[in-house]
C-alpha cells in the first residue's frame, strides 16, 4: 500500500499539475486493494477490473477536484464499494447487500524474515481461522492488516463507529489466537480483554 504521504503527494499533482505520471503510480498503488475490496462485493474477476477502472476514471475527469478531498484513500474506497454496490442493485441480485455478507480474500504476503520463521502449519492454522471469522469481522481484519489502513478510515468506508472496528479486530485476533493456541490476554491492553 502507497504511504499516505505519497497518496497525498500524487493527488497534488494530479489535481495541480494534470500529472499522468502520477496518476499511473496512485493507480498501480492502489489498483490491487481496491480491486480486491471490488471483488468481495460483486465476485467477478472483469466487472471489479471494470469497478476499478471506472474510479479511477472518475478521479482523471475530476481530477481538479479531487485537490479537496481530504483523504483520497478513503474516497477511492468509499467510491468502489457505492459503484459495486449500484452495480449490484442494478442488477437485481440484491435489494440490499449487508457487509455480513461480503467477503474477502486475506492474501498471504508475509516477506520479513520473522514472519517466514513461522511453520507452514502454522500458517495454515492461520489462514483457516480468518476465514472462519464472520464475514464482516474478516472484511475489516483485512483492511486493517492487509490493506494498511487506519481504523478511522475503515469506520468511514464501511459507514461504522471506530469502536465496532476496534471490537471487530479485537474479536479476530482473539479467535485467530485461540486457533493457534496463543494466550491472547498476554498481549492486549486490559480494557480490550473481557
Amino acid at each position: 500500500m502507497i504511504a499516505a504521504e505519497r497518496i497525498e503527494y500524487l493527488q497534488n499533482r494530479i489535481a495541480r499539475f494534470e500529472d499522468q505520471q502520477a496518476y499511473k503510480e496512485l493507480f498501480i498503488g492502489l489498483y490491487s486493494y481496491l480491486y480486491h475490496f471490488a471483488w468481495g462485493f460483486v465476485k467477478s474477476k472483469e466487472l471489479s477490473e471494470e469497478i476499478v477502472s471506472d474510479v479511477f476514471i472518475k478521479v482523471w475527469e475530476k481530477r481538479k477536484a479531487i485537490s479537496g478531498v481530504e483523504n483520497l484513500k478513503v474516497y477511492l474506497y468509499v467510491a468502489t464499494k457505492n459503484i459495486s454496490l449500484n452495480y449490484i442493485d442494478k442488477q437485481k441480485q440484491a435489494n440490499f447487500v449487508d457487509l455480513s455478507e461480503v467477503s474477502v480474500d486475506i492474501k498471504s504476503s508475509y516477506a520479513d524474515p520473522e514472519q517466514l520463521l513461522i511453520t507452514s502449519d502454522m500458517m495454515e492454522r492461520i489462514q483457516q481461522a480468518i476465514y472462519q471469522l464472520p464475514p464482516r469481522c474478516r472484511l475489516i481484519f483485512k483492511l486493517i492488516k492487509e490493506d494498511k489502513m487506519k481504523y478511522k478510515e475503515v469506520a468511514e468506508i464501511l459507514h461504522i463507529s471506530v469502536k465496532t472496528v476496534e471490537n471487530q479486530i479485537a474479536i479476530a485476533v482473539k479467535k485467530i489466537g485461540f486457533a493457534i493456541n496463543f494466550d491472547i490476554s498476554r498481549t492486549l491492553p486490559s480494557h480490550v480483554n473481557g
